[in-house]
């Protein structure tokens, strides 16, 4: 009977060595051999379902995007609007061990990104998906009235992004502490917000 083979799986797993490589070396060190050595197979099969850096790293990005998403789903269903973006941001910050490598690589991404098109496009497209996400959830709240804030609800969620990404910056070089971080996110939230 022939071996049933998990492609996704091994895509998945090769990613999962693109992410610590470019975490731990950064974005120039990624090669298909220095992944096939961490994910602890052959460069042979790591070309078989990667033909080029670029795929490689925009995989990668996108099994970033999954595992928020995932965490995101396994959260609570929040009460109020500045608890759902709350939970979000959470889930962004480097906070755990698996978030610190996520945000060291999506670091390292967004320098790379102004170098490379293709990367910038699809950072730029998964902050505008995110930011719409934010804005359609403020501007339910401003219409229901459960809000008292005023500026423009786009406006509002880049403002939110912005700080989230400078945050989580801080927290990766130790300028800040996870909590010092949430504490000021959780200020900037609530007089945006109120």
């Amino acid at each position: 009977m022939p071996k049933v083979v998990d492609h996704h799986e091994r895509r998945t797993r090769i990613a999962a060595a693109l992410l610590q490589v470019a975490a731990d070396r950064g974005i120039e060190a990624v090669s298909l051999r220095h992944v096939a050595t961490e994910a602890g197979v052959s460069s042979g099969m790591v070309q078989h379902y990667f033909r080029t850096k670029d795929e490689m790293m925009t995989f990668a990005l996108a099994v970033v995007a999954e595992n928020v998403m995932a965490r995101m789903a396994g959260q609570p269903v929040a009460e109020t609007p500045a608890a759902m973006i709350r939970a979000l941001v959470i889930e962004l910050l480097p906070f755990d061990e698996q978030r610190r490598i996520e945000g060291r690589v999506l670091l390292a991404f967004h320098a790379h990104a102004t170098n490379n098109p293709t990367i910038a496009a699809l950072l730029r497209e998964n902050a505008d998906q995110l930011r719409t996400y934010l804005a359609e959830r403020i501007r339910t709240e401003q219409a229901a009235g459960t809000t008292t804030a005023a500026l423009d609800a786009g406006h509002i969620a880049t403002g939110l992004l912005a700080l989230a990404d400078g945050l989580g910056v801080n927290v990766l070089v130790e300028h800040y502490t996870a909590d010092e971080a949430l504490a000021t996110f959780d200020a900037y939230l609530t007089a945006v917000l109120g």
